[in-house]
């Protein structure tokens, strides 16, 4: 059951959340950009987006460490500055890399936005508090702070208490972008082990990973929100229908 203190995210969960925003490369909308952003909100549905930190403290909205996959660009994003990355042209289309508050400002609280702070697990909260700073001035625009670093997580529950927030997880953390944690850590953060400290209010879950006991465990013990990412097939589609509230979705129109 739904704790009394826990916020309702009816309004997260009510439609499907397009994965970086509505993005079509072949049309050059690319993901996480402006146009993306006004598919998903023309399609009225819910937008999810990353976060990096630029060289001078911006939050940039932007999913990879490096520049090389999405633009002609090559290096680390965090070396370059919010100037000279909002200069650079997303490869494929005409848009340039938005900070978050041009995709705040363009969003206007007309669409649930779901923001992933991107994290090194280093315990750097620069990219947090600049997050939370500027969504603190949408007071009552359904937004929410996700990441899959717990200690980001437990950190929002000092940082901005009334702004829901939740984790991002799956069972296996293999990637790459795992390769600094030990195998203890990878088995805290498939199972949660991290639940009393970081206190989720809803759960992001990798679908093919689903169904898991611990989302399972959240969603009907704990009534917390799950959706389920990312459903770019039919299989994936009810797959989250089953065992997740919504779905996070790419590279189809629901």
């Amino acid at each position: 059951m739904q704790s009394s203190t826990r916020p309702s995210l009816d309004w997260l969960v009510a439609r499907p959340i397009a994965h970086r925003g509505l993005h079509d490369l072949a049309n050059g909308v690319v993901e996480n950009s402006l146009s993306a952003a006004d598919a998903a909100i023309a399609g009225r549905f819910g937008i999810e987006c990353d976060v990096q930190l630029s060289a001078d403290g911006e939050a940039m909205v932007f999913h990879d460490f490096v520049l090389d996959r999405l633009t002609e660009e090559t290096g680390n994003l965090n070396a370059r500055t919010a100037a000279e990355l909002g200069a650079i042209t997303l490869k494929g289309g005409k848009d340039r890399i938005p900070t978050l508050t041009e995709l705040l400002d363009r969003v206007a609280g007309r669409v649930p936005l779901v923001i992933e702070i991107k994290s090194s697990f280093n315990g750097d909260l620069a990219l947090t508090r600049r997050t939370v700073e500027l969504v603190k001035q949408r007071a009552g625009q359904p937004i929410v702070l996700e990441s899959f670093d717990p200690a980001i997580i437990a950190s929002l529950r000092a940082l901005a208490p009334t702004l829901p927030r939740g984790i991002v997880a799956m069972n296996d953390y293999s990637y790459q972008d795992y390769v600094g944690l030990d195998a203890t850590q990878k088995h805290a953060l498939a199972n949660l082990l991290h639940f009393n400290e970081s206190r989720p209010d809803f759960l992001s879950w990798k679908v093919s990973d689903l169904p898991s006991a611990a989302p399972f465990l959240c969603q009907k013990g704990l009534g917390l929100p799950v959706t389920g990412w990312t459903v770019r097939t039919p299989e994936d589609r009810e797959r989250s229908k089953l065992n997740a509230d919504q779905m996070v979705f790419e590279g189809f129109r629901p």
